[in-house]
């Protein structure tokens, strides 16, 4: 019965659907597109400094290195193997400390995105990983929101299209309930129990004290039990400001969404007290789509003019002399994409 419920509830909520079924319309628009760029891979020409535009196979650290290093936390890129002695001895030297963030160089919607409490759960991760990863400080900021942003080549300033809040899977106790009973009482947070039985274990069967709260997910990925809100009510033309001042110090960044940590809302207004989580190159979603408020036909409304948004830069881009990826080129970059997505997924 369970099962049943869960099942009824993810179709009755576009938000949970393939993502190959949400996006039918933009299909049709994309093969319009490659018609009138005679290139199936002109994407790669929005963001000319990130590999392949940021639609597949980007490396996340060749992103942090093009932004101005007080913007983000310190990152260190640790490769396949490398010993967790080597990498015990690079965080002390970079003065990263726990708890800390590990993720993949090259990532997969939040897939193996992990926070590491000690050198043992670090030696762990290491020995699991069969890629590259990144090892990340902490960012000390509570709330956080997905800001995307787009500037055409040929104009001077960009501008914010939309706004996501994330609300954490964050868990309060009433002195009664297991972890896992509460988390069975939401069935936003049902879907994640098989993934957070395999990362926390008995430590699900802690009864939390009454208002006593815990962040099960420090980290925000739809795909890891985070709820999305519509913020985009909080653009201003002071934020806009701020960011086109934070982008145009990022060499070639036109289209993406930047993933925030932040103080306050006021204090993010005046470009103080934030980090930058990660930016999201031609593969970013409007994630202010997946508000629960919102309807399916508005999702579509949202993702056609972004995709529009990003073909006009593709196309100035062009103009000014960043070329299309070839067919065969590009194939070689998809072929890449699958084989590291299978690797990741087997983490």
């Amino acid at each position: 019965m369970k099962k049943i419920k869960l099942f009824l509830h993810k179709v009755t909520h576009w938000e949970y659907w393939p993502y190959q079924v949400v996006y039918i319309p933009i299909y049709f628009q994309y093969i319009y597109y490659v018609a009138c760029t005679k290139s199936f891979f002109y994407f790669n020409a929005s963001n000319p400094t990130i590999r392949n535009g940021g639609f597949f196979m980007e490396s996340k650290k060749e992103i942090y290195d093009l932004i101005p290093q007080k913007y983000y936390p310190t990152t260190l890129l640790i490769e396949n193997k490398t010993s967790i002695d080597a990498i015990e001895q690079l965080i002390k030297s970079h003065q990263i400390t726990y708890p800390l963030i590990c993720k993949p160089n090259v990532g997969l919607r939040g897939t193996a995105v992990k926070k590491i409490d000690t050198i043992d759960e670090l030696s762990k991760y290491a020995n699991k990983a069969n890629f590259d990863f990144l090892v990340q400080n902490l960012i000390p900021y509570q709330n956080e929101i997905g800001l995307f942003y787009i500037k055409l080549p040929n104009e001077e300033k960009g501008k914010i299209t939309g706004i996501v809040a994330k609300e954490f899977l964050i868990l309060t106790g009433n002195g009664k309930n297991t972890i896992k009973e509460l988390l069975e009482k939401d069935p936003r947070y049902q879907f994640q129990l098989k993934t957070l039985e395999e990362e926390y274990k008995e430590k699900l069967d802690t009864v939390l004290g009454l208002n006593e709260t815990i962040n099960l997910v420090p980290y925000g990925n739809h795909c890891r039990g985070t709820k999305f809100i519509d913020a985009s009510n909080l653009i201003t033309p002071k934020l806009t400001d701020t960011f086109n001042t934070i982008c145009n110090q990022i060499e070639g960044f036109n289209y993406g969404r930047m993933d925030i940590m932040f103080s306050s809302y006021d204090e993010l207004e005046n470009g103080i007290n934030f980090q930058i989580v990660e930016i999201n190159g031609a593969i970013s979603e409007p994630t202010h789509i997946y508000d629960p408020n919102h309807s399916l036909l508005h999702g579509w409304k949202e993702l056609t003019k972004h995709f529009h948004y990003l073909y006009l830069i593709s196309k100035q881009n062009k103009q000014k002399g960043v070329p299309y990826l070839t067919f065969k080129q590009g194939v070689k970059e998809f072929k890449k994409h699958n084989e590291y997505y299978n690797t990741i997924l087997k983490f």
